[in-house]
């Protein structure tokens, strides 16, 4: 089981991640959606395509566009496609 942690608190748990450029994505519905907030944040990966964040707020405390996913990744990010992965602090545990 991989775990996500910020704060405290466990973000995403799954058995089911998959790990691409030493991330960890994690199926939408493995991550707490309590915990998410929406971001104006957007990024390009040339191969992934464009990334979409969100910010994370545990307890008050805000953790800005600390996780990340692809809505219409590229055919080559297919598998990423409904994951999120997480960065900015956020511990992985597996």
């Amino acid at each position: 089981m991989v775990r996500a942690i910020w704060n405290g608190k466990v973000i995403a748990e799954s058995a089911d991640t998959v790990v691409v450029e030493g991330n960890h994505y994690f199926p939408r519905d493995a991550v707490k959606a309590d915990y998410l907030r929406d971001s104006d944040k957007n990024t390009f990966c040339p191969w992934k395509g464009q990334a979409s964040y969100h910010t994370l707020e545990v307890d008050g405390a805000l953790n800005e566009a600390a996780a990340w996913y692809y809505p219409e990744p590229k055919p080559s990010a297919k598998h990423i496609e409904d994951r999120v992965a997480f960065w900015r602090g956020v511990t992985i545990e597996d």
